[in-house]
């Protein structure tokens, strides 16, 4: 049961995303004592897979949390997954137009009423060949610097051996295990106070992966690169 009263909506999500979450893998969740069990929260995660989302909803979800997730504008227009996500309160991101910002603001003010917000900075799912986090997008930062809540990294790991969207492949069984971990709160006090400019979001913003990139290191059991992928994106 949810701390938040998500209402209908919320229920009917839960029936339909758990048995998605059981059937593409064995789900190991850990951190989630950093996740507050109330207030806002920033989550700022990686992105390997279009799975991700599915297992970040039901991790939160588990911790007696509701997310609400910066997404995609087009999604909303897939037969109900958009009822889905207006009823549950998810936050359209509009990219070149007009409406550009409106999903900052929307994000900001979900912060400031004390939801949990996630962001994946990246934009879309890594296209680095070995699925570590690439160069992101200056958006998380900016939010992460506009409003006083805790910001946690938050990695994936497993739901691109059972869904590889660029090589069109998806493989559920045998069932493989996905991980999905929080770290601690990252410290921005450095930043806090300071104009926001070019400069310090770019600043934050590799911070912000940096930090993601470390948790994914403690999960996979290998190094990292030295430097975010900068290959294209989709």
């Amino acid at each position: 049961m949810s701390r938040e009263n998500g209402g209908f909506w919320e229920k009917f999500a839960a029936v339909f995303f758990y048995p998605i979450g059981f059937v593409t893998g064995r789900v190991r969740y850990e951190g989630s004592e950093h996740l507050p069990a109330r207030g806002g929260a920033l989550l700022v995660a990686n992105h390997i897979s279009y799975l991700d989302p599915v297992h970040t909803a039901l991790y939160v979800h588990r911790a007696r949390r509701m997310p609400r997730f910066l997404a995609k504008h087009s999604l909303w227009k897939v037969p109900m997954l958009g009822k889905i996500l207006v009823g549950t309160g998810q936050i359209p991101v509009y990219r070149q137009s007009a409406d550009a910002g409106q999903s900052l603001r929307a994000a900001t003010e979900a912060l400031h009423e004390g939801k949990i917000v996630v962001i994946y900075p990246e934009g879309t799912i890594t296209r680095d060949p070995a699925g570590w986090p690439m160069h992101a997008r200056t958006g998380a930062a900016r939010l992460a610097l506009t409003s006083d809540v805790p910001v946690l990294p938050v990695v994936h790991w497993g739901t691109r051996e059972v869904y590889d969207h660029y090589n069109r492949r998806f493989r559920p069984f045998p069932r493989r295990t996905i991980t999905v971990r929080a770290g601690a709160p990252i410290d921005l006090s450095a930043y806090r106070g300071r104009p926001i400019d070019a400069v310090v979001l770019r600043e934050v913003t590799d911070l912000l992966m940096t930090r993601v990139r470390d948790l994914l290191v403690e999960v996979r059991g290998e190094p990292a690169p030295a430097q975010f992928y900068r290959g294209g994106a989709s």
